[in-house]
């Protein structure tokens, strides 16, 4: 399955786990809409015809005072349409789910329509006593009946009512409830569904971005974490990636046995040249003029040149090669110091730069080191430090240890590199924009052979610069080479103008 199906799936999977919640609550809402409805259409509706019912008979009572005083055919056509309203109101409660009462409230409405025409003939007749006795002992009575089956109807109805309500509620509260459960369990499977997204494309991502900065730092020799018989995207990348580490692996092997081939061929040459320059200028094949002392001076300082530049390029070819050899052998750590500040005092007087060595606190009498290659590197160091610092400047070397480890650095108050060019300053033939500040050229391999020492030491090495203030060189190096060295924060540049 490819990366875009997964990514596509995954996306889908994630829209579709959101939406149930959604749905859930469209359920919930969709239920809320027909209670709401109920109670709006029937219950409100049904409490509308009570009232009105209500009214009606309030009427009813009124009309019947008035039809045994004054016997009017008006009224009695008054209450017989009052009658009429009230049957045909009590007739729509059975539409509203009212049958019973509605049932109750209509009889008790045709016993108050038997009652009217006997007390309106009396009242016509004449005779009073009997049309009150009539409104007195029957009339009002029912018309009294039809009050208690209206008020046992508004009860039935406000039960019912508030049943309503409560279902409305508790399917709320459940509603509510059901959201969040949703919601929870769709953000946890989306939250899960996203890890998985991550880890089937973040974590191949950068194992590729890994194994290419790998590679950009010339280990060929890494092998991605990522499966290149994968079906996918990843599987076609890990096994380019793969064969591409493989071509440049076999490219920097024969670039490097061309360099050591070539390099160590041109030393015999470069020696041959160099004893026929000393023979010469020794006068051992004829009186050798002034003007050609100086021109055999000067063929001998740049063929010399010429000879340290290929003894630098076997060196970086070996140590490329994996042929790099360590003597190592207990030393003295102070005496290596002291050695190495006596061989930079005379070229600190002769600059007029400040040297120093300076020792915090107590350091391990032995270590178990190459000393030429660290003084190579040292020496290298700190060369590099009086080629780029003006007279009077100042360079030092700080030392510091702890029970595994020595740190050693070299920090002068020179020119400065230029950040954006820090993180090449250890590639081979690599010169900074800061050159013209330099007393003499270099040919860029000093500080790539450096690292690859200390590198063989088991140590690192890093660097810090500021344009016009100054750089600082650090080194960590294990008491005995081979070690595991272990990284410690760096403090600022104490005595450096920031």
């Amino acid at each position: 399955m490819s990366i875009r199906s997964k990514l596509g799936a995954g996306l889908v999977a994630i829209a579709l786990v959101l939406l149930v919640p959604l749905f859930l609550a469209l359920q919930s809402l969709e239920k809320l809409h027909s209670f709401t409805t109920v109670l709006q259409k029937r219950e409100f509706a049904a409490s509308l015809l009570l009232n009105r019912m209500r009214s009606g008979t309030d009427e009813l009572r009124r009309l019947d005072l008035s039809l045994v005083f004054l016997h009017q055919p008006q009224i009695r056509a008054s209450m017989d349409s009052q009658l009429t309203v009230l049957s045909a109101t009590s007739d729509s409660l059975a539409h509203l789910g009212m049958q019973s009462a509605s049932t109750k409230i209509g009889t008790a409405v045709a016993q108050v329509a038997s009652f009217v025409p006997s007390e309106y003939a009396a009242a016509a007749a004449g005779q009073a006593k009997i049309a009150d006795s009539v409104s007195t002992q029957h009339l009002i009575p029912a018309i009294a009946a039809t009050e208690r089956e209206l008020t046992s109807a508004e009860g039935m109805l406000r039960d019912r009512s508030s049943r309503l309500v409560a279902e409305a509620t508790a399917e709320t509260e459940q509603a509510r409830n059901a959201a969040a459960l949703g919601l929870l369990v769709a953000a946890t499977l989306a939250l899960i569904i996203s890890i998985l997204l991550w880890r089937t494309i973040g974590g191949p991502i950068r194992d590729l971005e890994h194994g290419m900065a790998q590679m950009a730092d010339g280990n060929f020799g890494y092998r991605l974490r990522v499966n290149a018989r994968r079906k996918d995207e990843f599987g076609h990348l890990a096994e380019s990636f793969g064969s591409m580490a493989h071509q440049l692996a076999a490219l920097d092997r024969l670039k490097a046995e061309f360099v050591s081939v070539a390099s160590h061929e041109l030393k015999t040459p470069i020696n041959v040249i160099l004893g026929y320059l000393q023979l010469i200028d020794e006068g051992v094949y004829g009186t050798v003029s002034p003007k050609m002392h100086e021109i055999v001076r000067t063929l001998d300082s740049q063929t010399r040149s010429l000879s340290r530049l290929v003894h630098q390029l076997l060196d970086v070819s070996r140590f490329e090669a994996g042929g790099g050899k360590l003597d190592l052998r207990p030393t003295n750590l102070d005496a290596f110091l002291v050695e190495l500040e006596e061989t930079f005092r005379v070229l600190s007087m002769q600059r007029g730069i400040d040297f120093r060595v300076e020792r915090a606190g107590a350091l391990p009498a032995e270590v178990l080191w190459d000393p030429d290659r660290i003084s190579e590197v040292l020496g290298n160091l700190v060369a590099n430090a009086f080629k780029f610092t003006e007279r009077g400047g100042s360079v030092e070397l700080l030392v510091d240890a702890t029970e595994e480890q020595v740190y050693l650095d070299v920090r002068d108050t020179g020119a400065g590199i230029p950040p954006q060019q820090l993180p090449h300053i250890f590639e081979k033939f690599f010169q900074a924009d800061n050159q013209e500040a330099a007393t003499h050229a270099g040919s860029g391999l000093g500080l790539a052979i450096a690292r690859q020492i200390v590198v063989a030491h088991g140590g690192q090495i890093s660097v810090e610069s500021i344009l016009g203030v100054g750089t600082t060189f650090h080194l960590t190096l294990p008491l005995r080479a081979g070690g595991r060295v272990h990284e410690r924060p760096r403090t600022p540049m104490f005595g450096v103008p920031a």
